[in-house]
């Protein structure tokens, strides 16, 4: 799960929502710390990719992040917020269109 940070996350979800008109798949923003940008892929679609070195691909195994905390869809879940909440129960952000997006947000 790719994870930039603050305005180049924020700046890459929202250019995903208008590739999507409007449904890019769940994405998460933290709004203390580091206010890193959460996009929730399926499980092991970013193993065989190259990403950016800001990007942070949290996969499960030794010495790996496996998890993040996943804000309620209705209700406060301060620090962390929906910035894009998912349109459905099987939906999730597309790798392949975050990696495109991700190489244009980087030019």
């Amino acid at each position: 799960m790719p994870r930039p940070t603050a305005h180049r996350g924020r700046d890459l979800a929202d250019r995903l929502a208008k590739m999507t008109g409007g449904d890019p798949g769940p994405v998460i923003e933290a709004v203390t710390g580091r206010r890193c940008v959460y996009f929730l892929v399926a499980a092991g679609s970013t193993a065989c990719h190259a990403w950016p070195e800001e990007v942070t691909r949290l996969t499960c195994g030794p010495d790996r992040v496996s998890y993040i905390p996943v804000p309620a869809l209705y209700g406060p879940t301060w620090p962390l917020g929906r910035r894009h909440p998912p349109p459905a129960p099987d939906r999730l952000v597309h790798t392949l269109l975050l990696r495109t997006v991700l190489a244009e947000v980087a030019v």
